[in-house]
């Protein structure tokens, strides 16, 4: 199954994919909550009803997909925990050694933006970097879960762009200031349930794409923390509850590694392309602050 978050100018919800259609679950199954953390929250039975919405769903619960606003999967997630170096070639290709323990550092809700919103450029900063990233969303309470039952956890998956503004990100060596200017975290366009992708998402095609020109090129299986891995290992620290958000790191090929820098700009368009979880596709401008 797959689930967008959207609004239009009158109302806000989640919305299943039938095909090219979408259906307003707000409308076709009245029944259920509105808002995505929700629904990944009441699990099967939710989902349940979603599909049954697909099967009677009225014509006004038919939304035109060129016409709605796409939100962020989760709009308001609760934690968004991030990996880095979780590629081997892309550690080496930033002069990194592949860590012992992994690279975890967090975005916030206000850096995120749905699929077709805009990138925003920072006028502090010209070097505005993409990354092709898989974003895990948690569905049930996890503390402490053991490795073999971490997937039992998964609500879904989507794709993410991980967009950085690399001086600052350097400025420190935590990473954060770089990871969260407003507007430079795509996820979307849509929430894929598990049971369309192979275990764990792994053995996927991963890619960037900016301005039709393919950047990053990598699968799934060649992370180094996978994401059953993932979820045992920040369980093991904190609570995840329904939700939250993985970002599972980026291969290589990122602009700054490249002989000349290639950094995003206004006018561009880059895109995220996930095999079987979708295509994401955000335009860059310049923040308008």
């Amino acid at each position: 199954m797959r689930l967008v978050s959207f609004s239009l100018p009158d109302r806000s919800g989640v919305a299943v994919r039938d095909g090219d259609r979408l259906i307003d679950l707000g409308i076709a199954a009245p029944q259920l909550p509105r808002d995505m953390v929700s629904i990944v929250a009441a699990g099967k039975p939710a989902l349940a009803s979603a599909a049954d919405a697909i099967r009677s769903a009225p014509a006004a619960a038919v939304l035109d997909p060129e016409k709605i606003r796409y939100r962020p999967v989760v709009p308001r997630a609760g934690k968004i925990f991030c990996l880095g170096l979780n590629y081997a070639a892309h550690a080496a290709e930033g002069g990194n050694a592949v860590p012992a323990y992994p690279a975890l550092f967090l975005r916030t809700n206000g850096s995120l933006i749905g699929h077709r919103e805009p990138i925003a450029r920072t006028r502090l900063s010209d070097t505005l970097d993409y990354e092709a990233e898989l974003a895990v969303v948690i569905g049930a309470t996890a503390r402490r879960v053991a490795r073999d039952r971490a997937l039992e956890t998964v609500a879904g998956y989507a794709c993410f762009n991980d967009a950085s503004v690399r001086d600052y990100q350097r400025k420190t060596s935590q990473w954060t200031i770089g990871k969260n200017f407003d507007a430079t975290g795509g996820f979307g366009p849509e929430l894929v349930t598990p049971e369309e992708l192979p275990p764990g998402a792994t053995g996927l095609r991963i890619r960037s794409i900016l301005n039709g020109q393919t950047m990053q090129d990598d699968n799934t299986r060649n992370m180094i923390v996978s994401v059953a891995d993932a979820i045992a290992l920040i369980s093991a620290c904190t609570t995840l509850e329904p939700g939250d958000v993985i970002v599972m790191g980026t291969p290589s090929g990122v602009g700054y590694a490249r002989t000349p820098p290639v950094f995003m700009r206004p006018g561009d368009v880059c895109e995220i392309d996930i095999e079987g979880v979708g295509r994401l596709t955000n335009p860059i401008v310049d923040d308008a602050d």
